[in-house]
């Protein structure tokens, strides 16, 4: 199978949507699909392989390690046509994603939406950040949904919250996959002792973009009350970002700084011993549709506490592979990393053990085998993009009347979620373009009809 993949964000970016995407796509490639990336340019990206196009981007958007790519048209359809891909899968409702749904019509195959984001937990990245710009949003990912084929939703939680939304498109469960068997290979001695941390201290770990959506303020000022009352504590957290400096102040402020020790963004084999290094994972963020860096704490046999939130409740079981909070209160947060410290000896080992099983879950190999049977079940009901190709279906004019409907849905998505977000309503002149879309599809179910009914006609002859 041909698997074209568009994301806003892929290596060298960290993320959850750029580690999903390389995830899979390694994953698939083992099994001997065919993958092609489409993504924006980002600072180190020159190394990627001819299974990467990069479009031009802005980068560094508003300040954020993020790229926003440039709209040039008929960038990208040169460089497919030898590709011929059998699905389009996209990893974004905006940006890229308009462009894969243009794809999808003009190669005539189905399109698949990944719905990796609370993208109303983003919004302080565009200047005029405000409640209607959230609810703007939402709309447009909500239909933008409706547009596809089939969404993928990380975990049980987001799909609820999906068809509370209005998502009428078909919602499967497919979670990114973590190599469990990598993860629970490491030792954490190297990383302590290059953090200076001593053999037997306890230590609270983090992983992850130091991010303004990802609750650091919460998460700092909760761990430092716990190294407060326990002086053979410390802190370790993995990753960079924005707010890196807001984690210094605050533990500055509880006077325990010189217990928290900061690793920068690490990969491969580091990033496996300084899970192994962790003693408890600690994890706040509420704008997660996964969490797949809790996965990974699990997969390397280390305990959770978390506050409860969409895709990290399907993973922290309470009291059973770690802490799962229900409010959001420092002390309560700080009690839980207590208790995980007490847990010594059989307690943690039960833990640990806990987290192993729960981790092996979600193991690449299960979640991907599960995504490539739903891409077959879609391309098998739709038929790939081969099909008819001397026929109606394979016409310029058949192609372009797709194109005018796929426009038609993008102008009438984004029309309907910015009257939902400035007038609480649908605007009325979206309807004006409505028989220009009705106008198409009317076309090309007439040419599909008379092409059946030739096909008909010339096997009775027969």
């Amino acid at each position: 199978m041909n698997i074209l993949m568009l994301t806003n964000t892929y290596l060298p970016h960290v993320g959850g949507v750029a580690r999903s995407v390389e995830t899979f796509r390694r994953e698939y490639r083992r099994r001997g699909h065919r993958v092609l990336i489409v993504a924006p340019t980002f600072n180190g990206s020159r190394q990627d392989g001819a299974d990467v196009i990069r479009v031009p981007a802005i980068q560094n958007f508003n300040g954020s390690d993020f790229s926003v790519r440039l709209p040039i048209p008929g960038f990208l359809m040169s460089t497919l046509q030898d590709f011929r891909p059998d699905i389009v899968h996209s990893h974004h409702p905006f940006l890229l994603g308009d462009t894969a749904l243009r794809i999808a019509a003009d190669f005539n195959v189905p399109i698949v939406f990944q719905h990796h984001t609370m993208y109303e937990r983003y919004t302080h990245y565009v200047p005029a950040d405000s409640p209607a710009l959230r609810r703007f949003v939402v709309d447009l990912a909500t239909g933008y949904a409706n547009l596809c084929d089939l969404v993928f939703a990380p975990s049980e939680s987001v799909a609820a919250v999906l068809r509370d939304r209005g998502v009428r498109t078909l919602v499967s469960v497919v979670p990114t996959g973590v190599d469990t068997g990598r993860f629970a290979q490491g030792g954490g001695s190297a990383t302590r002792q290059q953090q200076r941390i001593p053999r037997n201290a306890f230590v609270v770990g983090h992983v992850g973009r130091l991010a303004p959506e990802k609750n650091l303020p919460f998460l700092a000022e909760s761990v430092a009350r716990f190294l407060q009352e326990d002086p053979d504590a410390t802190f370790l957290v993995v990753g960079d970002g924005p707010s890196a400096k807001d984690v210094d102040r605050v533990f500055a402020r509880h006077g325990v700084v010189d217990r928290l020790h900061r690793a920068g963004t690490l990969e491969g084999e580091a990033l496996v011993d300084a899970y192994h290094a962790m003693d408890a994972f600690a994890f706040a963020s509420e704008s997660e549709t996964q969490g797949i860096v809790v996965v990974e704490a699990m997969a390397a046999g280390c305990p959770v506490v978390a506050l409860d939130a969409p895709g990290v409740r399907e993973v922290v079981h309470d009291r059973h592979n770690g802490r799962l909070l229900k409010s959001q209160r420092e002390e309560e947060f700080a009690a839980a990393l207590d208790w995980i410290g007490r847990h010594v000896g059989d307690g943690h080992t039960e833990l640990r053990r806990a987290a192993l099983q729960t981790a092996e879950r979600f193991a690449t190999p299960r979640c991907a085998e599960h995504a490539l049977s739903l891409y077959q079940d879609l391309s098998d009901a739709e038929g790939s993009g081969q099909k008819g190709v001397n026929g109606w279906e394979g016409t310029a004019w058949h192609v372009a009347l797709r194109r005018v409907e796929a426009e038609w849905d993008l102008v009438a998505t984004r029309t309907h979620a910015a009257g939902t977000a400035m007038f609480g309503r649908k605007p009325r002149f979206g309807r004006l373009l409505y028989p220009l879309r009705l106008l198409a599809r009317l076309f090309r179910r007439t040419g599909s009809m008379l092409r059946v009914a030739g096909r008909t006609s010339s096997s009775q002859n027969a």
